[in-house]
């Protein structure tokens, strides 16, 4: 065998090796990095097209809105019928109790006619108001029953003879009988602490037009 013809054998023999490199490669991708398919569908996309998670989180809302109490909720009153009479079944609505907190300010239908149950409702629980009336602009109503609210005034300072616009918020308590949004005026009354922040109650709301108006001054 000549030089040229071992040169020509030693040249073909990589190329060769090589070759069976890159189908041993080839059939190993294909065998392990395939995408497996599943014969069993996904109940969670083929039951409901709507996604899984905004599934879940409509159920949440949903029963939230019900009840999130793990107890069950009823008014300090006498729930049974007094008198027992055959064929005769007393209302729901005939054992609500609700009362007048007085001072001119009226008693929501929603607390007349509806099914919450509150203990710190000034219409339906055992919440009196006395003491200071106070009005001022809903800023949040991120908190269960409890909305922030923003009360601007001027402040007087007598080395300048000048007012400074000064603002302060108050945590006050929100009865279910109302309905608020960011920017509605309420007025709230004085009470007993409910809680570490909270020492006054919803009592009225006036609905604003439009909800830029929480931004803007205004002296109450």
């Amino acid at each position: 065998m000549s030089l040229r013809s071992c040169e020509t054998a030693g040249d073909e023999q990589p190329a060769a090796g090589w070759a069976r490199i890159e189908q041993f490669g080839a059939g190993y991708r294909q065998k392990h990095y395939q995408p497996k398919t599943s014969t069993t569908p996904d109940r969670r996309t083929t039951l409901n097209p709507v996604p899984y998670r905004r599934q879940l989180s409509t159920m949440a809302t949903t029963i939230s809105a019900e009840q999130t109490e793990k107890a069950f909720q009823k008014q300090p009153i006498f729930q049974n019928s007094k008198i027992k009479s055959a064929g005769k079944k007393v209302a729901s609505k005939d054992r609500r109790w609700y009362k007048d907190v007085g001072l001119g300010f009226k008693t929501p239908a929603e607390a007349i006619n509806g099914t919450y149950i509150d203990k710190k409702c000034p219409f339906t629980g055992e919440v009196s108001i006395r003491g200071r009336i106070l009005t001022g602009v809903v800023v949040s109503t991120k908190m269960t029953r409890t909305i922030i609210i923003r009360r601007e005034y001027l402040h007087y300072i007598p080395k300048y003879s000048r007012y400074e616009k000064r603002h302060q918020n108050m945590a006050v308590h929100c009865s279910p009988a109302f309905r608020v949004e960011i920017g509605d005026q309420v007025t709230v009354g004085q009470c007993r602490p409910l809680s570490k922040t909270v020492r006054f109650n919803v009592l009225r709301v006036q609905k604003s037009k439009s909800s830029a108006l929480a931004k803007q001054f205004g002296k109450f």
